[in-house]
């Protein structure tokens, strides 16, 4: 048995000439508290990361060929620098880069401002996406990004039983459950969304409630919030067999299970929805797989020497194979309308849609989810345009759809020979996606999101569907069916090739010498 204590303390965010400044909800201001004009830093200290460990392990029959594990510990992790410095919602212009610039000249291209005076991102109807202003007359500033003042360090616990069992003198098994909770970890949330759920009465947390079509705070249009808010679960089942030079195969064969759900997967918007919730007065409706959810994972590596011989060893000796395959299902994603307009009238210019249909209907290949199935969360006129009062959060659930699995083999030969007492050479050839298998990435790459209305909408009835209709025309072309689609490969769809990563076949040969 292994017990302990752990501390941890991790430094805040500062800045030596107090030029912070955060929005209190109270007076409905950005406030400059300190003695030179604003805060030193943007939340206080936690001095309270205890992190009590405990661990066991039992030799079960007493001869050593059964093992049982056990462990249990709390972790607390730090926080990035990104999410105050480096932040990128997708409710505001670029230069809104986190709290730490509310009361600094920083402006970035088409900001052409402070910070404070960031506007979101909407249509001009000329050439795609402009900033917007006409919709902001009525506000003394546009948008402000703070940090809650109960911060807490992200925490989570981990705990694991598993068992191993030597089967024999060169084979061993294992199995066991990992599983952690996490909790205080990082979100930011948009305070002044407009509440569009129709009758309801929203709470702004200053005592003050507001109806359908409302702000808390009039003076401003967005005011994202960091929260330590959010929280996380992850259960797993993990089984391996090893081989440990049998008749000169080694090898080790790798199975997990396992679901890991949350409701935000980053503190930062690297796609949408992953730290901000499609409703800010509803985050807890954001419960969903995580981004990074990975339910079934094989990885199989092995090495076989080949047998060796008596005559013309310099030939027939030293030969290897080397083999890795792993296989991943695919990771969630969702679907979204990124600008359009604000279909589900929380202001944000950008959420979820609502499901009409199968959206699987058609599908095929690299033509994932077919968009018909996809509308705007409203009713729309014969303008197409959001009739007053019908705006609500789309049906569509955070992360609904999976990507393509994941699977690739590669293969190496070798061939070692001893040269001398000092000297060895190895020649070798290595095959990457020796069966040239296609692996599409997730949907969300490269583009990081994916735009339901991308190719416009059409009216049916009283509704927008996404894409393009079938029965019309457009510039004379005929509409065909509209997919979501995959077209990049893992080793591209991030914008970084290397290899590997889910690329075409590649051999790479090479000579290794040794001394």
């Amino acid at each position: 048995m292994n017990y302990g204590i752990r501390w941890d303390y991790f430094g805040v965010v500062g800045e030596q000439n107090h030029q912070f400044s955060l929005f209190d909800v109270k007076s409905q201001g950005l406030e400059q508290v300190g003695a030179n004009g604003g805060p030193s830093t943007l939340y206080p200290k936690d001095w309270n990361n205890f992190a009590p460990r405990l661990s066991i392990v039992d030799d079960l029959l007493g001869n050593g060929k059964v093992v049982l594990r056990a462990g249990y510990g709390i972790f607390y992790d730090g926080a990035s620098q990104d999410f105050f410095v480096g932040n990128q919602p997708w409710n505001t212009c670029p230069a809104e880069a986190g709290p730490a610039f509310n009361n600094i000249a920083f402006a970035g291209p088409g900001c052409g401002g402070p910070s404070n005076s960031v506007l979101p991102v909407v249509p001009d109807g000329t050439n795609g996406y402009a900033i917007g202003t006409s919709i902001f007359s009525n506000y003394t500033t546009t948008s402000a990004f703070t940090v809650a003042q109960n911060l807490s360090t992200p925490i989570y616990q981990s705990y694991n039983l598993n068992i191993e069992s030597q089967v024999s003198r060169r084979v061993a098994v294992q199995l066991g459950y990992v599983g952690t909770q996490g909790r205080h970890l990082f979100r930011f949330r948009d305070l002044n969304q407009f509440n569009n759920v129709a009758g309801s009465i929203d709470s702004c947390g200053n005592g003050q409630s507001i109806g359908y079509g409302q702000q808390c705070f009039p003076n401003y249009y967005y005011v994202n919030q960091i929260e330590t808010s959010a929280s996380s679960t992850y259960n797993s089942l993990q089984g391996s067999l090893k081989i440990q030079n049998w008749h000169g195969l080694s090898s080790t064969l790798n199975y997990t299970w396992a679901h890991s759900i949350d409701n935000a997967s980053d503190g930062l918007d690297f796609v949408p929805n992953a730290a901000q919730p499609d409703n800010s007065f509803n985050p807890s409706g954001e419960r969903a797989s995580s981004n990074f959810d990975v339910r079934h994972r094989v990885q199989w590596y092995w090495t076989y020497n080949l047998p060796q011989y008596k005559a013309a060893k310099w030939l027939t000796n030293g030969w290897a194979l080397d083999g890795m395959f792993n296989f991943a299902t695919g990771q969630p994603y969702g679907v979204n309308y990124i600008y359009e307009a604000d279909y589900n009238g929380t202001g944000e210019y950008f959420g979820r849609p609502d499901i009409i249909g199968n959206p699987h209907a058609g599908a095929h290949g690299t033509n994932l989810l077919n968009l018909a199935a996809f509308a705007a969360p409203c009713t729309v006129d014969a303008s197409e345009d959001c009739i007053s009062g019908t705006q609500h959060p789309g049906s569509e659930g955070r992360n609904a759809f999976n990507a393509p699995n994941y699977a690739n083999f590669d293969l190496s030969l070798t061939k070692t020979s001893h040269i001398s007492e000092q000297l060895t050479m190895q020649l070798r050839a290595d095959i990457f996606n020796i069966l040239n298998h296609p692996n599409m990435s997730n949907p969300l790459l490269p583009g990081f999101g994916i735009d339901a209305f991308v190719d416009g909408g059409h009216r049916v009835g009283d509704r927008l569907v996404a894409g393009l209709d079938p029965s019309g025309t457009t510039n004379g072309v005929v509409n065909g069916p509209q997919f979501v689609q995959t077209t990049a490969t893992p080793d591209v769809g991030s914008g970084n090739p290397y290899l590997g990563g889910g690329g075409p076949r590649t051999v790479q040969l090479a000579v290794r010498f040794t001394f």
